[in-house]
Parts: structure tokens; C-alpha cells; sequence
């Protein structure tokens, strides 16, 4: 069972990245308390196919992530700053890690297919989440250093949600004017989120576009 979920990795990885990015468009009631933990959850556990090694994942490594994930949701119902540290903490380093691998695959991969295509988009994804990570962490210890979020009454729903977004505007290279980094660290902080995403754009996926096109006959290149 576990060796035809990695079989399915990229897909399965892809798909859990896209929910959490927009099942709140499509479940705007109960998103936050009820899908949102569960679509992390399939999230984390595909990833963690991408930092076992090649058609051998220990069963040991799934059951060890399903304890370190059901830990994070249970400690996701207290908000004192111990546990927001150290959930913030652990899901920073899975996804910074599993990231790694999945371009790492990426990268070494001799032959591009359909499974390579989606590695790759589901990678610059990923990148989304890591700089999502490094923003929230930066807000947790300095609370303030992001203009537009939410300040009133507000939950670490929302935060998040502003926060994501940012991510993702930062790594498009958008930058609507509608949130601002304020303090020095959020700063260089957007800037490196910024120049990784550039980065991955022009190295990554020349990389893998330049292999596709030596792998196709020479009629086709034609």
C-alpha cells in the first residue's frame, strides 16, 4: 500500500497543496475549523514520501509522521506561545526538508515525464509555503512587521490567510502595494522569498525544459 502511494507522490502532493491554497473558495463555512487540518494532514503525509529513499519508504517513517501530525493538530487547539513556537517550528522544518527532496528529484531526474511536470509545479508551490512560513514566523516573534493584516478581534485564521497570500505575491513578483513588509528582518526576508522564487524560474525550469527537449526525436525538434 505504502509503495503505490509513492508510486503516486507528485500527484497525490500536488493535489493536497492545491486544497489547502483553495478549498476555502469552495468550502467558505467550514474550511478553517474542519478541512483546513485535514487537507494539511494528506499534505504532510505525501511529502513524506519525498524525504524517504526511492521505492523504499520504512513503514516506520509513515507512522512516525502520522504521530508527529496528529501531535500538531492536537497542539493546534491551545494558542500560548509554546505551542504556536514550536508548531510553527516543526511543520517549518517538514516542509522546509521535504521541499529540498522534492527538487532535489527534480534535479537528478534523467528522463522528464508527466510525474516530473507536476514535481515541478507542485516545487514552486512548495516554495510558497516555506516563505508563508518564514513570514508567519517572523509576525509570531515580532508582532507588527507586516502591514494589512488583520489586528481587531481577529483570529490566526485570518492572519494566515493574509499571510499566505503575501507569500505568493512576494514569489510571483506581484506586489500589489496592499501589504508591506515594516521591520528590517520582514524585509530581507521578503527579498530572499523573492530572488528563491526567481531563482527556481529560470535554473530549475530551464533545467527541466532543456532535458525534455534533448529526450524528444529529432523530427520533433524540427
Amino acid at each position: 500500500m505504502i509503495h503505490k502511494l509513492y508510486h503516486y507522490r507528485f500527484e497525490s502532493f500536488l493535489l493536497s497543496q492545491l486544497a489547502i491554497l483553495f478549498g476555502s473558495l469552495l468550502m467558505p463555512l467550514s474550511y478553517f475549523d474542519i478541512m483546513s487540518p485535514i487537507f494539511f494532514f494528506l499534505n504532510i503525509i505525501t511529502g513524506s514520501f519525498f524525504i524517504g529513499k526511492k521505492d523504499r519508504v520504512p513503514v516506520w517513517f509513515i507512522i512516525g509522521v502520522l504521530i508527529i501530525v496528529g501531535a500538531i493538530l492536537y497542539l493546534s487547539v491551545y494558542n500560548e506561545p509554546p505551542f504556536k513556537f514550536l508548531r510553527v517550528g516543526v511543520l517549518f522544518s517538514f516542509y522546509l526538508l521535504s521541499t529540498y527532496r522534492l527538487i532535489k528529484q527534480i534535479w537528478e531526474a534523467k528522463i522528464v515525464d508527466r510525474k516530473i511536470i507536476l514535481g515541478l509545479i507542485s516545487g514552486f508551490i512548495s516554495l510558497g509555503f516555506v516563505g508563508f512560513f518564514i513570514f508567519f514566523s517572523i509576525e509570531l516573534i515580532t508582532p507588527g512587521s507586516f502591514s494589512g493584516l488583520p489586528t481587531i478581534q481577529d483570529t490566526t485564521n485570518s492572519i494566515t490567510e493574509r499571510l499566505m497570500y503575501f507569500s505568493y505575491i512576494t514569489l510571483l513578483t506581484i506586489g500589489y502595494g496592499d501589504m508591506l513588509p515594516l521591520t528590517h528582518l520582514a524585509q530581507k526576508a521578503t527579498i530572499l522569498v523573492g530572488l528563491i522564487g526567481q531563482i527556481y524560474l529560470v535554473v530549475i525550469t530551464a533545467i527541466v525544459v532543456g532535458k525534455y527537449i534533448n529526450q524528444l526525436p529529432i523530427s520533433k525538434k524540427e
